[in-house]
């Protein structure tokens, strides 16, 4: 095994093109930007490619950051799909194996179907997390779970002689664009004179979820105090958006399925805070720099904590156990989709939703 060395002394001669697994939603690619950045910072004259998926593409167009193409990677099971396209697969690998990579990192999980698809590519040196019993790349680290997760990818870039530290001041680590901010305008005109506050109701997965009434009752408060509250969510998530927005007594402007990903950008960075759960929009402002509120169930705030913790006030719920029938979720998962987070109290959010505000 090599160690991940923080120096320049395991870095690669003559590097031109490097490509990055990382094929996953908006949070799991946020967590990797460190990585990304690091990478781009180690080897500047090289095309820093990310093998990722289409939204990746369309919201990386163009956008300034240490990614410079992506490429779109074919349902493959267990790297980023549960089925698997043969004949997309072999002409995918085909056209990788051409682009001739010299450095190919493996940035999906432990390995067990992500390092033989990243063998696959031909690259001069591989590097990334091993689990137990899975196919060894030529430079690895051990795969942990649970793991703070921008540090775990960090490490493995450092397997390339990238510097595993903080890049000096507090520049944000995802740029906008102009056109981020100009969707934004053009959805909410008037914020003349108005303080902004975000809150995002909704996450894929239902145990991450503070209730409705809770985000309701949380906008009605700052609304008061002279907010304007705008309720976001994906077009999924409509209707809990409307279930929010329903039980507040002050008006609030609903985004579900009205921004693209980087409207949503553009939207943040217009915003004074951003009260939200566990999800990729969180880590989205947090890359943005914007000041956040964000609500957590136990490990994930272990494996979500951004390194500039500066910019987040984390709620914590610590309950292991199912509301319904009491089964450990740590280890294993229940069957209910119920909330792990609805006994994080409104009067504690809003003592920090006052707080963020006050350090602006």
């Amino acid at each position: 095994m090599r160690p991940a060395l923080d120096s320049s002394s395991d870095r690669l001669d003559d590097v031109r093109k490097i490509v990055v697994l990382r094929p996953g939603a908006v949070g799991d690619f946020v967590f990797a930007l460190p990585a990304l950045h690091a990478l781009k910072q180690a080897y500047p004259a090289a095309e820093l490619v990310l093998a990722g998926k289409t939204w990746h593409r369309v919201f990386l167009q163009g956008r300034p950051g240490p990614v410079d193409r992506v490429v779109e990677v074919p349902p493959v099971q267990g790297v980023g799909a549960s089925e698997t396209a043969v004949d997309k697969i072999e002409d995918f690998v085909d056209a990788m194996r051409t682009e001739r990579f010299d450095l190919a990192l493996q940035m999906h999980g432990g390995g067990r179907h992500s390092n033989p698809f990243l063998l696959r590519f031909g690259a001069r040196v591989t590097a990334g997390a091993c689990a137990p019993g899975v196919p060894l790349l030529d430079r690895w680290v051990p795969y942990r779970e649970p793991s703070q997760r921008r540090l775990a990818l960090l490490e493995i870039a450092g397997l390339a002689g990238a510097e595993m530290r903080l890049p000096p001041g507090a520049q944000p680590e995802l740029a906008l664009t102009d056109a981020d901010r100009h969707e934004a305008a053009a959805i909410m005109p008037e914020l003349a004179g108005k303080r902004l506050v975000v809150l995002q109701p909704g996450s894929t997965d239902p145990r991450r979820c503070w209730p409705a009434r809770s985000f309701a009752a949380l906008g009605d408060r700052l609304a008061r105090d002279g907010a304007c509250i705008a309720v976001n969510g994906s077009p999924d998530e409509a209707a809990l958006v409307q279930e929010v927005i329903t039980h507040m007594h002050a008006p609030a402007i609903a985004l579900a399925g009205r921004l693209s990903l980087g409207g949503l950008c553009g939207l943040l960075a217009r915003a004074a805070l951003l009260v939200s759960n566990d999800t990729g929009p969180l880590h989205l402002g947090l890359a943005l720099g914007v000041p956040s509120v964000g609500i957590f169930w136990l490990t994930n705030l272990i494996e979500g904590m951004p390194l500039r913790p500066s910019t987040l006030h984390a709620a914590l719920s610590v309950r292991t156990r199912c509301p319904v029938c009491d089964e450990e979720n740590l280890g294993t998962r229940c069957p209910h989709d119920v909330s792990f987070v609805a006994d994080v109290g409104i009067d504690e959010v809003e003592t920090l939703v006052h707080a963020a505000l006050r350090h602006q």
